[in-house]
């Protein structure tokens, strides 16, 4: 047996075991995507194999949320793929300004970076008053970067960039203040966010939403786990909601692709169609 069909064999049982004991399940995650991300931690964690990380994640508590940052994508810009927030603007935002409450959930929040950049859009549009933004993750490490909305200074000016081709109508330094190295965001737009861990992967659904917007976190599972991801979000969204993809991200193939049409194919954002479930 080859040196690959072991450490095959060492993922599959270490995502058994993490399910097991911590109730994270990684088993229908992109195997490929895994298997990088998983010989990355034991190099970064200084662990000779898969079966020795597996004994020390198993004891260590600490270990296992060290883990957590390698298996997760703790990595995301604020207003990415500037094309994405235009096309909410145009078609998104005239639909929730019939509702007189809204609710949006941003899935796979990462560190908050696509929860701010909609806060902000939401603000702008006069909406944010009347939002709850639902922001989740199952990386606590991520969650409460994303609460302490604290981002790197010298990131400002990508994401400034970033913001004015999405249509933004400030400054981005308008929406946050300079301290040292660290840019420092308002506390009006964190006080609209909730920050919560939730899992895609065996979490139900908890709210009622009108908007999701989970973008370039189902590139990272299988097609069953993208297909309950998926189903998941046609759950929540109420008649008519809309749902965002990121730009590899696609309904085509899905068990859920008749529930939904397309409102702009490029820029994957989608309407539901039907029930409501």
């Amino acid at each position: 047996m080859v040196r690959g069909d072991v450490a095959d064999i060492e993922i599959r049982l270490l995502v058994e075991a993490l399910y097991l004991r911590y109730a994270h399940d990684f088993r229908d995650y992109s195997r490929a995507s895994l298997r990088r991300r998983v010989l990355h931690a034991c190099e970064r964690m200084d662990q000779p194999t898969v079966s020795a990380l597996q004994e020390k994640v198993l004891h260590d508590e600490s270990a296992f949320t060290e883990l957590l940052q390698y298996l997760t994508v703790p990595v995301s810009e604020m207003f990415r793929d500037p094309d994405y927030y235009l096309a909410v603007r145009e078609h998104v935002v005239p639909i929730l300004r019939t509702y007189p409450s809204l609710k949006v959930w941003v899935a796979g929040c990462s560190t908050g970076e696509e929860a701010y950049s909609l806060a902000i859009l939401l603000h702008e549009e006069g909406l944010l008053e009347r939002t709850l933004l639902y922001a989740t993750d199952i990386n606590p490490r991520s969650l409460e970067r994303a609460r302490q909305g604290v981002f790197p200074l010298d990131a400002m000016k990508g994401y400034t960039a970033n913001y004015q081709r999405a249509g933004g109508r400030e400054g981005l330094a308008a929406y946050y203040t300079a301290g040292y190295d660290r840019a420092i965001f308002q506390r009006e737009l964190r006080q609209r966010i909730t920050f919560a861990d939730h899992s895609l992967a065996t979490d139900s659904v908890f709210a009622e939403t009108q908007f999701v917007s989970c973008r370039n976190v189902l590139i990272y599972f299988n097609r069953p786990l993208q297909d309950r991801a998926l189903g998941l979000f046609r759950e929540s969204l109420v008649h008519r909601g809309f749902l965002g993809l990121g730009s590899k991200e696609t309904l085509e193939f899905s068990s859920h692709a008749r529930g939904f049409e397309a409102v702009a194919q490029r820029e994957r954002l989608y309407r539901k169609v039907g029930g409501t479930t």
